[in-house]
C-alpha cells in the first residue's frame, strides 16, 4: 500500500499512574535482543528492557496476562504457544503501570494510546505482492462542523481521474479509536487489495471517517461513561450525519469519479461506528443502499426517534436496502444487549437483513476484520 500522506502517530502512553523513566537498551548488544518478534513457527517472543523493574507481565488480547521473566542483561523475556496468523493487541504491565511496548514502531491508533500490535502473517491481513491501490489522508472544512477534519480515502489499483465512476463504501470506527484505526488496526488496505487481486469484490472507493466529531456538545471526555450513551452518542451521531451528508458526500462526488445512486453507495461501521452506520443509513434510505453494523450500539440503548419510526415502515427499508447486515461476537458485554434488541425488532417486523454471530468471541477485532470482508464480498454486486 502506498501511502500518500504519512500516518504520523504518537509513542507515547496516555494514562494516569507513576511517570517511570523508560531504560534504553546497551548499545554494546544487537537489538534485536531486546524486540518483540514473532518466531517462525508463529509464536511470539515478548521482550522488554527494564532492569529496575520488580515484576512485568503482557497482557495479549483478551488472554489472562502472562508473567515474564527477567534475565541478568535486564531484559524480560515472555514465548507464547503458537498463533493463527492475525494481528494481536498486547501491552506489558510494569510494577503495576500499563505501558505501550516502546521497542516497536506499531502503537494502536487510539485517542488514548496504551496498546501495541504485532502480527503474525499468514492471512488476508498481510501485504502480499499483488496490485496496490492508493490511500490518501484528505483534510477538509467541514461546514457541518465548522472545523478542519481528516478522513481517508482508499482508491483501487489502477483508479485515476479518466477512470470509470466506482461505488463508495464509508466506513466508521469505534469509540476511542482514531481516523487511522481501521487502517493500522482494522487492516482494511490490506484485504481490499488482497480481495481484489482474489476477484472476490468489486472494485470500489472507501472513505473512512472519524467517528468522533469533538464538536462542544459531544466530547466524550465531559461525559462519565455511564452518561455517554444518553447524552454522548446521540449528539455526536447527529453532528456526524450532518458532516456525511452536508460535506463528505459532496466532497468526494467533487473529487472523485463516483457513482451517484445509492445503490452505489454503503455505510458501515463498527461498535460506535455501528451505531452510526445505523443511523445515517435508515435515515437516509434515499442515500444508501447498503448498511452493516458489527457489535454496534443500536436504539434499544441510545434511542433515535427518526431511526426507530424507519423501523415501523419495515416495507420501506426493505425496498430500498440492497443489505443490511448485523454481526456480533457471541459472548459481546459490551453491546450484547444492543444487537439482540436490534435483532429481535428486525425478526419481529420483518425486516430483510443478515445476521451472523461469531462463536467464543467478544468485542473485538477478530469480529470485525472478518465481518468487513464477508460485508466486501457482497456489497455493490449487481
Amino acid at each position: 500500500m502506498r501511502l500518500l500522506f504519512s500516518l504520523l502517530v504518537a509513542t507515547g502512553c496516555v494514562m494516569s499512574g507513576p511517570v517511570l523513566a523508560l531504560d534504553a537498551p546497551p548499545a554494546e548488544k544487537p537489538l534485536k535482543n531486546f524486540v518483540t518478534s514473532v518466531e517462525k513457527d508463529g509464536s511470539i517472543t515478548f521482550r522488554l528492557y527494564a532492569p529496575s523493574a520488580k515484576a512485568v507481565s503482557v497482557g495479549l488480547g483478551s488472554r489472562d496476562p502472562i508473567a515474564m521473566q527477567r534475565g541478568d542483561d535486564g531484559t524480560w523475556n515472555a514465548k507464547t504457544e503458537a498463533l493463527k496468523p492475525d494481528l494481536y493487541e498486547y501491552y506489558f504491565n510494569i510494577d503495576g503501570f500499563r505501558s505501550i511496548d516502546t521497542g516497536t514502531n506499531a502503537p494502536k491508533p487510539q485517542r488514548q494510546v496504551n496498546t501495541s500490535l504485532i502480527l503474525v502473517p499468514g492471512s488476508i491481513l498481510d501485504i502480499r505482492n499483488v496490485p496496490h491501490g492508493d490511500l490518501r489522508l484528505v483534510t477538509l472544512h467541514s461546514n457541518a462542523l465548522e472545523s478542519e477534519r481528516q478522513m481517508y480515502v482508499y482508491t483501487p489499483p489502477g483508479y485515476t481521474d479518466a477512470s470509470e465512476p466506482l461505488p463508495v463504501l464509508y466506513l466508521y470506527h469505534g469509540f476511542g479509536d482514531t481516523v487511522g484505526s481501521w487502517v493500522a488496526q482494522g487492516r482494511a488496505p490490506q484485504m481490499l487489495d488482497n480481495l481484489l487481486a482474489e476477484k472476490k469484490i468489486e472494485p470500489m472507493i472507501v472513505v473512512i471517517p472519524d467517528t468522533e466529531t469533538d464538536v462542544p456538545i459531544a466530547i466524550a471526555e465531559n461525559f462519565p461513561a455511564a452518561d455517554r450513551r444518553a447524552n454522548f452518542y446521540p449528539a455526536n451521531a447527529e453532528a456526524a450525519d450532518r458532516e456525511l451528508i452536508d460535506d463528505l458526500i459532496p466532497y468526494m462526488k467533487t473529487h472523485y469519479r463516483v457513482r451517484n445512486e445509492a445503490d452505489s453507495r454503503a455505510v458501515a461501521g463498527l461498535s460506535q461506528g455501528g451505531y452510526q452506520a445505523l443511523v445515517s443509513g435508515l435515515t437516509h434510505l434515499d442515500t444508501f443502499g447498503w448498511v452493516a453494523t458489527f457489535s454496534g450500539v443500536s436504539t434499544t440503548t441510545v434511542p433515535n426517534k427518526t431511526v426507530d419510526a424507519v423501523l415501523n415502515e419495515p416495507e420501506k427499508i426493505n425496498k430500498a436496502l440492497r443489505n443490511f447486515t448485523v454481526t456480533v461476537g457471541s459472548k459481546d458485554q459490551v453491546v450484547g444487549k444492543d444487537v439482540a434488541g436490534l435483532k429481535a425488532a428486525l425478526d419481529e417486523k420483518k425486516i430483510n437483513h443478515e445476521y451472523h454471530e461469531y462463536p467464543d468471541l467478544q468485542h473485538e477485532m477478530d469480529v470485525w476484520r472478518p465481518s468487513l470482508a464477508a460485508f466486501l464480498e457482497k456489497v455493490f454486486r449487481k
